[in-house]
């Protein structure tokens, strides 16, 4: 039995709750709600979401509900067409279940709620240029969501995002024809993205790259006869994997044989000084 389970059952002013007060006494006897598991009335919201997703039908009947948990759960199974006002809500958490399950066309404004996870939902609700004023937003979670979500045409705008985890999103879904601008980004995590779809033809931009994880993503996808550089890089991880792919291919034998440094002799016609 969790925590949750053996948790005392009150109500959202921490009162006890009683089932010979509620309301619902005849789905209590059919086994559709229980205290301390499933209820309407108690201030814990996985209590509450038992009871609305055991009895749907009763969401609509608690929308304007004074404990804001049981209207958010309200706002998950109410019919949409009764959400409205919701948006409107002093809580954020309603603001942003009305915000989740109404048609994008009416949730537009909330791009700009004043809280992050209204504006969060009202991106993953948008989609064009309605998302738009998202890439610009103070926080970085409405930007990622914005970024996933916005046509591939769009993602130029994006990627000099000051989180480099907005540019790695960014270089997951930029066309490709735009990636090898991002070769050069500060955060190597961003860099190994671009290594992982970089055409092959363009691959050889990071094979001298200063993280080892991006070199190791050039190794593993680059063209075989494009792998000699990194017979020689630092890392044995990364040698290994050029020596294993290039042995793959006979008629490159000869990257693997051992490199004997030979001097060059001077040319005698060239070596005595004129006379003078």
């Amino acid at each position: 039995m969790s925590e949750e389970d053996l948790a005392a059952a009150l109500d959202w002013k921490g009162r006890p709750v009683r089932c010979r007060e509620c309301d619902h006494q005849s789905i209590n006897a059919a086994g559709l709600c229980a205290k301390g598991r499933a209820c309407i009335r108690d201030r814990r919201a996985r209590r509450v979401e038992r009871f609305l997703s055991a009895n749907p039908e009763l969401a609509e009947q608690y929308l304007d509900h004074p404990y804001f948990e049981v209207r958010a759960g309200a706002a998950r199974y109410a019919n949409v067409f009764r959400l409205g006002a919701l948006l409107a809500d002093t809580e954020p958490e309603v603001r942003a279940m009305a915000t989740l399950r109404m048609p994008a066309d009416r949730v537009r404004h909330m791009i700009h709620d004043e809280d992050i996870d209204v504006r969060i939902a009202a991106a993953s609700r948008l989609t064009g240029q309605d998302l738009l004023p998202a890439i610009s937003d103070e926080a970085y979670m409405v930007r990622i969501t914005a970024v996933r979500r916005m046509p591939a045409e769009l993602l130029p705008l994006v990627r000099h995002d000051p989180d480099p985890e907005v540019r790695a999103w960014v270089a997951r879904r930029i066309d490709v024809r735009a990636l090898p601008d991002m070769c050069f980004d500060p955060d190597p995590l961003v860099r190994r993205e671009v290594a992982m779809r970089l055409p092959l033809d363009q691959l050889r931009l990071l094979l001298v790259d200063s993280d080892m994880r991006v070199r190791f993503a050039v190794a593993e996808r680059i063209a075989e006869e494009e792998l000699e550089p990194l017979l020689d890089d630092p890392e044995a991880t990364i040698r290994d994997l050029a020596r294993e792919r290039i042995a793959r291919v006979p008629q490159l034998a000869r990257l693997l044989e051992p490199r004997v440094m030979r001097l060059v002799e001077p040319d005698p016609s060239q070596s005595a000084e004129e006379p003078q």
